[in-house]
């Protein structure tokens, strides 16, 4: 059986702003762009995926039920512009963190791809047919580690640029809505989009 088609997605940074170690739902604010591409991904009939390293947790930052509240207010913001959320995955994991339990290398931490990996198994998405949008080269790794198909945001918010083969993105967009629309053109939907320049 072929499995359904995903876009996996970023929170920080990607789906809303990035305020580091943010659990506070009421300072959550869609990024630039995830208005239009949100609905775009919906309707081209993407699943779409959350899969957001919250290293807060190991870190102490922040308890590990406070997420379920941002979660929550992801769901409700995502609602509002009539779409639905067909996981949220995250990982509380970092090998550096003060919290013990919370403390270890895994399999989940982008840019390993444990989550998009177990995701698609739970709901049988197809890999190779799906997409990982993210806001940093280490997303830009978990998505082609899983065998899917990338885009960087350019954002601005890579500051390494630590460049490998498994770490190029197959497209470069401004925004989650530019993203969007290079999916639904690579995919056979949509016109030519204008990619940012490298």
């Amino acid at each position: 059986m072929t499995g359904d088609r995903a876009v996996f997605l970023d929170k920080d940074g990607t789906m809303i702003d990035d305020i580091p170690y943010n659990v506070d739902p009421a300072l959550m604010t869609l990024a630039p762009g995830a208005a239009e591409g949100l609905p775009l991904l919906h309707r081209l009939g993407y699943r779409l995926v959350v899969v957001s390293n919250q290293s807060g947790v190991a870190r102490g930052h922040f308890p590990e039920s406070a997420i379920a509240a941002v979660e929550d207010r992801l769901r409700s913001m995502l609602a509002e512009l009539g779409v639905p959320l067909a996981a949220f995955v995250y990982c509380p994991h970092h090998p550096e963190g003060t919290v013990a339990e919370y403390s270890i290398a895994c399999d989940c931490r982008k840019p390993a791809p444990g989550m998009l990996l177990r995701t698609a198994r739970e709901h049988v998405i197809d890999l190779a047919r799906s997409w990982l949008v993210g806001d940093i080269l280490d997303d830009v790794e978990a998505g082609r580690r899983a065998g899917c198909r990338t885009i960087l945001v350019d954002n601005g918010n890579e500051t390494e640029w630590i460049l490998s083969p498994g770490r190029e993105p197959h497209h470069r967009a401004a925004d989650l809505g530019q993203a969007a629309r290079i999916i639904a053109e690579t995919d056979g939907v949509g016109p030519r989009p204008r990619e940012v320049p490298r």
